[in-house]
């Protein structure tokens, strides 16, 4: 096979997967693409049982989304960035593991699938149609793309290790916050208060059924 090809294959797969994990940065950072921002962001990773503040977490997260996405897509410091991406889709990928791999359960697969695409483009490099090569691979050395997968791996451990997941809720909780749970449902079949007064719900039925057994 060409070189050609290898590049511009190697490009492609900058340009589809740096630009999906850049948008998803923007939904932390900015709240673009229907994302929630940092505050919004922050609160769900303190549900999530991370250590440290909420906000400050969701900051880091989206600047390694954002920043390194986005250097991925132009072949920037390529070494750096792939780095950046394959250790927090690393943090991402350990909060799904609970739900399995695939991600119509709610699985790691995405985040899992992006950090590998991370490091192996930082082991690789970019390809000839790269700013990297352009620059004479000055932010893109091999030492640096070592260093940084190393560094954000140990990083993924600090952030894993000591986070508390939240509890499952018990069966018992989740039967009585259902739609069959809800105050006053055995009462009637349609589960409104008072229902029980008639089949029909209408007032006064209780009566005229009395009085027709009477007569």
């Amino acid at each position: 096979m060409r070189n050609g090809w290898r590049d511009a294959g190697l490009l492609a797969l900058r340009l589809g997967v740096g630009s999906a994990v850049a948008a998803h940065g923007a939904q932390k950072l900015f709240g673009w693409f229907g994302g929630y921002g940092p505050e919004g962001t922050g609160q769900w990773m303190e549900s999530l049982g991370f250590r440290g503040d909420g906000k400050r977490n969701a900051l880091l997260s989206g600047v390694a989304e954002f920043g390194g996405g986005t250097l991925l897509a132009l072949g920037l410091a390529t070494g750096p960035a792939g780095a950046a991406v394959t250790g927090n889709m690393i943090v991402a990928s350990s909060t799904h593991v609970p739900n399995g791999l695939f991600n119509t359960n709610g699985g790691y697969e995405m985040p899992a699938t992006y950090g590998l695409v991370g490091s192996s483009l930082a082991l690789m490099g970019p390809g000839r149609f790269s700013l990297d090569e352009a620059t004479g691979h000055l932010l893109n050395r091999r030492w640096m793309a070592i260093v940084g997968l190393i560094s954000t791996v140990a990083g993924a451990a600090y952030m894993i290790t000591p986070r508390r997941p939240p509890e499952p809720v018990p069966d018992e909780v989740t039967a009585a916050e259902s739609p069959a749970g809800d105050v006053g449902a055995t009462e009637s079949p349609t589960g409104d208060v008072g229902d029980s007064e008639s089949p029909t719900g209408g007032e006064g039925s209780t009566e005229a059924l009395t009085e027709q057994t009477e007569a």
